[in-house]
C-alpha cells in the first residue's frame, strides 16, 4: 500500500511511496504531527541517483520490522535535496558540524521545531564496521528522547543557533586589490594543486573542475596567462580520454574513485554535463581542437538524446546502478567485445580502449577509455557505432526526470552558444522548448520562479537564488542569439525579484526569498560547488544586465556582491571558480556587442557566430533587426549600406561598425 508520498513530483520521493515507512514529505503538517504526538522527526535526505541511498532504502526502508519501529516512535520525513537544496543546506551544515563529514544518504533526528539533535550519514540495519546498526540508533534517539529530554534540547538550541550563525554570515572574508589581483592568488593556488601528471586537481576522488577550467581559459583570453590555459587544456583533455567520459554515448559521469579520471561513479547529472558542454565549447573557441569539438558535438547530443523530456525540459540524471549492479550498463569484458564484434575488431577494440583480462572494474570488467585517437578513424568509427548498438540492448540505468530550473538554465546556455557556433539549429530548437517551459509551467502567476517540475506540472517547493540567476542567464544568452524580447523581457522580471526578495542587507543575497517558506535558518552559501552557487551566479547576470542596459543599479549591486565574494575566490579558489570567472569579464570591460540584421539573413547568421566567437571573456551579445531597440545596447545601431553590422562596444562607446565576420575584433 502506498504511502504519503504516491503524490510527490519528485522521482526520489516516488521511489519510497510503497516502503512500509509512513514518510511525509517536508512541510508544516509533518511538523505538527511530531508536536501532537510529542515525538521527533526523522529526517532522510537522498537524491535518485544516489547509490547508498538505494542501498539504505533496502536494507532498512523495506524492512517491515525497522519500519514499524520508526512509524511508533518518529515522524518520517523525506527530502529530495535536488528538489529542497534549501533544507539539505541548513542539515548538511548540522550533520558536517556534528559529525566532521557529510554525505547522503543524510539521516538526522529534529525536534518538533526542526532543532537537530543528532545528524549522520548512511546505517546498515545491523551493527558493522564500527557503524551502529539503523534499528540500534533508532532506539537509541528514543532512549534519549524519552529519558534525556533536557538535554536533547539544549543540543538542539546550541546547533540550531550555531547554524543561524554561520549561515548568515555567509562565509565572505574580505581581501584587498582589484580584481586581476585575486586572479592572480587564485592562479598560484590552482598550481599548488595541480595533478601534473594526470590533470585536474588534488588527489581521488576527482570531480570534474568545469567552473575553474573555465575561469583558467578566461584568464589565458584576457591575459595570455599560459600556465593558467596548460592547467586547464590538461584536464580537460585527461577526463575526455578517461573513462569518466562515455566514449560511446557522450556525456560525463560524475566524478572519478581514482585520480586518473579512469573508473567513474557513473550516475549522469544534468549540471554536470551542462557546465562541461559550455566549457569545452570555450576551449574549443580558443583553438578549435578537434577532442573539444567531439566532446560538444557528442555531450549536446546525449543531452537531447537522453534527458529530454517530453515537455521539452530536461531531467535531472541517469542513475549510476542499472540490474542492481553499479556501471554495468557501460561496462565491458574482452569476452563481451568478442561477441558483439568478432575476434579481428575486438582486438582492435580492446587496445584503442584499453579493455584488459583482469579489467579496472569491479567484476573484471572495464570502462572504455581513449589514451589517443586510433590512426583508422573510420574503422574506430564503424566500431564506435556497433558497440554502441549493442549497448542499447542492455537494460538502461533509471532516469529522474524531475527538471530543476536552475540546471535547465545551465544547459540552454550551453546548448544555445554551441548551436551558434557549430550551426546546430535542433540544439538551438531544444534550448528555446527548455526555455519556454520554465516559462510557461515554472513561472506562477505572481513572477515567482517554482524551482521543480514533473510531466509538465510545477512542485511546490519555491526557487531558490540559483534557480532565479542561472535561469535569467539562460534566458539572456536566448536574447543574445535570438533577438527575441520574451527571453529579455522575462529575464528582466526575475532579476527585479532577486533585487527585491533575496537581498541580505550588506550587499550579499541569500539562497532563499524572503516570502518562501520559513526554515530553522536562511542559507547563504557563497562557494561555487557542483554548481554555481546563488550568489556567483547572481554577479555574472546583473555584469551581463548592466553591460546591456547601462543600467547602474545591477553593476552597484554586482560590485558589492564581488567585493564580498573575493575573499573566498583568493583563499579557496576551487570553491569559487564562477566567481573567479565574473571577475576575469569585469576586470575586461565589460565588452559589448551589438548585431543588426534581419534574423532570417545568413550573413547575419554568419556575423553573429563570429561575435559569439569572439574569446575575450567580457563580451556580452544582443541581436536586433536594426529598427527596434529592445535594450540600450541595441538603440541607435543601424544597418550599414543595407548590411548586417557588428558594433562592439566598452560601456557603450564603440568602434566603427563592421560588416565582414572577418574584420570582427575584441
Amino acid at each position: 500500500m502506498a504511502n504519503r508520498l504516491a503524490n510527490a513530483t519528485s522521482p526520489y520521493l516516488l521511489q519510497h511511496k510503497d516502503n512500509p515507512v509512513d514518510w511525509r514529505e517536508w512541510g508544516d503538517d509533518a511538523f505538527a504531527e511530531a508536536r501532537r504526538r510529542d515525538v521527533p522527526v526523522l529526517l532522510s535526505v537522498g537524491y535518485a541517483a544516489c547509490h547508498w541511498c538505494h542501498v539504505m532504502a533496502h536494507e532498512s526502508f523495506e524492512d517491515e520490522e525497522i519500519a514499524g519501529y520508526l512509524n511508533d516512535h518518529f515522524v518520517p520525513v523525506k527530502v529530495d535535496r535536488e528538489e529542497r537544496p534549501d533544507v539539505d543546506a541548513i542539515y548538511m551544515a548540522a550533520t558536517v558540524a556534528m559529525t566532521g563529514q557529510g554525505g547522503w544518504p543524510m539521516t538526522c533526528a529534529l525536534t518538533p521545531a526542526g532543532e537537530p539533535f543528532f545528524a549522520g550519514t548512511y546505517f546498515p540495519p545491523q551493527p558493522r564496521q564500527g557503524m551502529p546498526g539503523f534499528r540500534q540508533l533508532l532506539e537509541a534517539l528514543v532512549d534519549a528522547w524519552t529519558q534525556r529530554r533536557d538535554e536533547v534540547a539544549r543540543v538542539g538550541t546550541d546547533l540550531a543557533n550555531h547554524l543561524r550563525a554561520g549561515l548568515r554570515s555567509g562565509g565572505k572574508p574580505p581581501v584587498g586589490g582589484q580584481a586581476g589581483d585575486v586572479g592572480a592568488l587564485a592562479v598560484s593556488a590552482l598550481q599548488r594543486d595541480l595533478d601534473a601528471v594526470n590533470g585536474g586537481f588534488g588527489g581521488a576522488p576527482k570531480f570534474p573542475p568545469s567552473m575553474v577550467c573555465e575561469f583558467l581559459v578566461r584568464r589565458w583570453a584576457r591575459l595570455g596567462d599560459k600556465e593558467a590555459l596548460q592547467m586547464a587544456a590538461q584536464t580537460y583533455e585527461a577526463m575526455a580520454r578517461g573513462g569518466i567520459y562515455d566514449q560511446l554515448g557522450g556525456g560525463f559521469a560524475r566524478y572519478s574513485v581514482d585520480a586518473r579520471w579512469a573508473v567513474p561513479h557513473f550516475e549522469k547529472m544534468l549540471y554536470d554535463n551542462a557546465l562541461l558542454l559550455r566549457g569545452y565549447l570555450h576551449w574549443w573557441r580558443l583553438d578549435r581542437s578537434p577532442l573539444a569539438e567531439r566532446v560538444v558535438r557528442e555531450t549536446a547530443d546525449f543531452l537531447i538524446a537522453e534527458l529530454q523530456t517530453a515537455e521539452g525540459g530536461f531531467a535531472s540524471s541517469l542513475d549510476a546502478d542499472s540490474e542492481g549492479v553499479e556501471g554495468k550498463f557501460y561496462l565491458w569484458t574482452p569476452d563481451q567485445l568478442e561477441a558483439a564484434l568478432g575476434t579481428g575488431d575486438a582486438a582492435f577494440a580492446a587496445a584503442v580502449f584499453g579493455v584488459g583480462p583482469g579489467g579496472n572494474a569491479e567484476g573484471g570488467a572495464s570502462t572504455l577509455r581513449l589514451p589517443s585517437d586510433p590512426a583508422d578513424s573510420d574503422r574506430f568509427a564503424a566500431i564506435r557505432a556497433r558497440l554502441l548498438q549493442t549497448r542499447a540492448g542492455r537494460v538502461r540505468p533509471g532516469r529522474d526526470d524531475k527538471v530543476v530550473a536552475a540546471w535547465n538554465g545551465l544547459v540552454i546556455s550551453a546548448l544555445a552558444e554551441a548551436a551558434v557556433l557549430f550551426d546546430e539549429a535542433r540544439w538551438l530548437d531544444a534550448a528555446e522548448r527548455a526555455g519556454r517551459l520554465l516559462l510557461d509551467v515554472h513561472l506562477d502567476d505572481d513572477g515567482r520562479l517554482r524551482r521543480v517540475s514533473r510531466d509538465g506540472v510545477a512542485g511546490e517547493p519555491a526557487g531558490t537564488l540559483e534557480d532565479y540567476s542561472c535561469v535569467a542567464d539562460a534566458l539572456l544568452v536566448l536574447f543574445g542569439v535570438t533577438g527575441k524580447a520574451r527571453w529579455y523581457d522575462a529575464a528582466a522580471a526575475l532579476l527585479d525579484r532577486i533585487l527585491t526578495h533575496f537581498p541580505d542587507g550588506n550587499g550579499g543575497f541569500y539562497d532563499t526569498a524572503d516570502d518562501a517558506p520559513a526554515l530553522l535558518a536562511r542559507p547563504q552559501d557563497p562557494a561555487d560547488n557542483a554548481t554555481p552557487s546563488g550568489q556567483s551566479a547572481t554577479a555574472g547576470v546583473l555584469i551581463t544586465m548592466a553591460a546591456l542596459t547601462g543600467d547602474h543599479r545591477f553593476r552597484a549591486a554586482a560590485d558589492a556582491l564581488l567585493e564580498g565574494l573575493a575573499g573566498l575566490a583568493a583563499q579557496a579558489p576551487r570553491f569559487a571558480g564562477h566567481t573567479l570567472s565574473v571577475l576575469e569579464a569585469v576586470a575586461d570591460g565589460p565588452r559589448q556587442v551589438a548585431v543588426v540584421g534581419r534574423p532570417d539573413d545568413p550573413a547575419c547568421t554568419d556575423l553573429l557566430r563570429s561575435a559569439l566567437g569572439l574569446t575575450t571573456p567580457g563580451a556580452v551579445l544582443a541581436v536586433g533587426d536594426g529598427q527596434t531597440a529592445t535594450v540600450p545596447l541595441l538603440a541607435d545601431r543601424p544597418l550599414i549600406d543595407g548590411r548586417p553590422t557588428a558594433y562592439v562596444c566598452q560601456d557603450f562607446v564603440c568602434d566603427l561598425p563592421v560588416t565582414d565576420p572577418a574584420d570582427l575584433r575584441p
